[in-house]
């Protein structure tokens, strides 16, 4: 038999850490599982475990990020739909994973019931979780705006934000209160959310204050990197923006996409400083959007935007970005293969996605 190399090994050794962790999470809670129960559980050491995964928050994350990833994908809506209509069908597919008040949906509740709890407790997940929170709006608002009639309408980001916290509402009774929430009203008020009128324009106020992207000429050779939102490799080397946000500027990724020509192609590549438990946190997050996206609307309505969870900086460092924290915003503007201009700090992804790429 062929011996394992190290990475086959350490591969082997993550997925049985998932494995077991994932068990106990279920049976004993997120309070009350013990790293020293995942690692018996694992028949691994307790350093093999913290050798994998910063702590067991991080190792929480990770669980429900691989649970998320590994939902079937649901069949796409056919083209035509209203706002009403797309967001019903969102709707639905959020509540059908709704726990129901049976005795058998006890463990499953126990899996994921723990995530606010420990997103709360501390300033490093709540920030972040936040502006995933704000990315999750901007795509759904997006997307919105992408069906035909509600195109007069404008922005449509402050009706995704009322739909998004009108089911992780509905999310929480339902673990917490079950036999609270009833499905069918949660799929018709998100319905009526169509109707809202929220006077949603677009006017950033610090927008008219951003200096004016640098121009340069610096070679572009991209990675080839994986599109979350898509779960397809892609290498992003057509014209168009790439934004390198840290977790606490995602929401700025919305100025690349407002600004940029109706043509070009944007690329978020999301970077932290602690990749450990902020990467799967943000892996769960655009994960269970995706599942919903692709049961509420047709791929031809889906956001242009690209988001790549750039753990390894690989695409930042092409990008010009060698050191990156959570708050790193930098913005390249890519034309004809070859970075043409770049912008650092605040409002950046605006400045550089209203280059002419000529």
């Amino acid at each position: 038999m062929r011996r394992l190399t190290r990475a086959e090994t350490q591969e082997r050794n993550r997925a049985k850490v998932l494995a077991a962790a994932r068990e106990e999470f279920t049976s004993r809670g997120f309070r009350d599982t013990k790293i020293d129960g995942i690692a018996e559980r694992a028949k691994l050491t307790r350093g093999a475990v913290y050798s994998n995964f910063p702590g067991k928050r991080a190792l929480y994350f990770a669980v429900l990020a691989q649970d998320a990833e590994r939902v079937p994908e649901p069949t796409p809506p056919e083209p035509g739909l209203t706002v009403g209509e797309a967001l019903g069908a969102l709707a639905r597919a959020w509540v059908a994973r709704l726990p129901l008040a049976t005795a058998e949906q006890d463990t499953a509740v126990r899996l994921d019931m723990d995530l606010v709890a420990e997103v709360v407790a501390d300033e490093r997940t709540r920030r972040p979780y936040a502006q995933l929170m704000k990315l999750d709006a901007i795509l759904l608002g997006l997307a919105l705006e992408g069906l035909g009639p509600s195109r007069a309408r404008g922005r449509l980001v402050g009706v995704a934000e009322a739909a998004l916290t009108t089911l992780h509402g509905a999310r929480q009774l339902a673990a917490l209160a079950p036999g609270f929430v009833e499905p069918f009203n949660i799929v018709a008020a998100c319905e009526q959310l169509a109707e809202l009128d929220l006077d949603d324009t677009w006017q950033p106020p610090h927008l008219p204050h951003v200096s004016a992207a640098r121009r340069v000429d610096e070679p572009w050779s991209p990675p080839t990197v994986v599109d979350a939102i898509r779960a397809q490799s892609v290498q992003p080397s057509g014209d168009g923006v790439v934004a390198v946000l840290g977790l606490h500027r995602i929401a700025a990724v919305e100025e690349a996409l407002r600004a940029a020509p109706a043509d070009a192609d944007v690329t978020a590549a999301l970077v932290t400083s602690t990749p450990g438990e902020l990467a799967p946190l943000a892996r769960l997050t655009v994960a269970e959007l995706r599942t919903c996206l692709l049961g509420a609307f047709p791929s031809s309505v889906w956001p242009r935007l690209r988001v790549v969870l750039d753990v390894s900086g690989s695409l930042a460092a092409a990008a010009g970005v060698p050191a990156v924290s959570d708050a790193t915003e930098t913005a390249v503007r890519v034309a004809a293969g070859r970075i043409v201009a770049r912008a650092e700090g605040w409002g950046a992804c605006h400045a550089a996605a209203s280059v002419s790429g000529s």
